[in-house]
């Protein structure tokens, strides 16, 4: 059993309790994601190593390493981090709502919507900026109400909201491609891309508009942590404790949505991200459900690992980080079937 400690600050106007377990785990997190972030700096196709690097980011490089650190290398990197975050964060909050380990906003089909927005955005009425995330998070929720709807009276939990959400994305892939296959050359080539889930092109842009997004959803997350937790102890109980389980319900699942379609509407629809990482963090912290804050790190941790194996592997080509996932992600998930099997 991992320990608890009990927490106070300012004077005790500020009081808590604190898994030690939970705590070092997401320190330990944390640190392993700074590691692959600080790996994922050096580029050796540019002859840039780590030496060079750690001058750069020091202010004692050169022109050229600071252009390709800095200007190219470092806005993928935080950007790896960030999206890695938003998608554990999501991934946590949909399996925790749903209590389902498959419940993941790539399994049930929500990416896909959030990914037909940005097509549509882009392909059809020719938007672009911010335009894109606000279609792309408009089109997730709409999957998402479409889904639950026909979820019934079950709503969010039992099989029938995975499966449901499982053939809305196969429904939609069919669309996505119709949309892609209909554009001009270059725009589906592009499109088809960028649909596999890739970081290549991100720049400082990219990761102000994100990291904007993220701040902005930030309190609804916060606002739905604490419910969350208590969702956990069952229906009743939570209703007894003055939990308005409906509502919170639908501002979790909307949560989730919008940093899932933030995401998509950047780097395209990375998969598995979402699936894996609430999983393997809570084997790292331990407890149930799984963590928000651990998820986060764990998801950081996981896509800025799978982008730097992007980069490396058939070096000097980079491959769409959305490949790397989706090989690890399909292993991890042949495994947890295997599990609950």
């Amino acid at each position: 059993m991992s320990r608890v400690v009990a927490v106070r600050l300012l004077g005790g106007r500020i009081s808590g309790r604190v898994r030690v377990r939970g705590v070092l785990g997401v320190l330990v997190l944390l640190g392993v994601a700074l590691a692959v972030g600080v790996a994922s700096l050096p580029s050796p196709d540019a002859g840039v190593s780590l030496g060079e690097t750690v001058d750069v980011l020091a202010g004692r490089g050169t022109r050229i390493t600071e252009l390709v650190v800095l200007e190219w290398r470092l806005p993928r990197v935080l950007t790896a981090l960030l999206f890695g975050a938003m998608m554990g964060l999501s991934g946590a909050i949909f399996q925790v709502v749903t209590r389902n380990a498959l419940g993941s906003p790539d399994v049930i089909g929500f990416s896909s919507g959030a990914y037909t927005g940005v097509l549509v955005a882009l392909l059809v009425l020719d938007l672009s900026g911010p335009a894109v995330p606000v279609a792309a998070t408009l089109s997730g929720l709409l999957t998402a109400g479409v889904v639950l709807g026909l979820a019934g009276h079950e709503g969010l939990r039992g099989a029938r909201f995975i499966i449901l959400g499982i053939a809305a994305g196969a429904l939609l892939s069919s669309v996505n491609t119709w949309l892609v296959l209909r554009a001009t050359a270059e725009e589906g080539l592009q499109a088809s891309q960028w649909g596999v889930g890739t970081l290549n092109g991100i720049t400082w842009a990219d990761l102000r508009l994100t990291a904007g997004c993220a701040l902005v959803l930030l309190p609804a997350v916060m606002a739905v942590a604490r419910p969350l937790a208590l969702h956990e102890l069952g229906d009743d109980v939570a209703t007894a404790l003055g939990l308005r389980l409906r509502s919170r319900r639908l501002l979790a699942v909307g949560a989730g949505v919008a940093l899932t379609a933030v995401t998509a509407a950047v780097a395209g629809p990375i998969a598995f991200v979402a699936l894996a990482a609430p999983q393997l963090a809570r084997r790292v912290v331990g407890g149930s459900p799984p963590a928000l804050v651990a998820s986060a790190a764990m998801g950081a941790v996981l896509l800025a690992a799978s982008d730097l194996v992007a980069q490396r592997v058939f070096a000097p080509t980079a491959l769409p980080v959305g490949m790397v996932t989706v090989v690890l992600g399909g292993c991890y998930l042949a495994w947890l079937l295997y599990r609950r099997g």
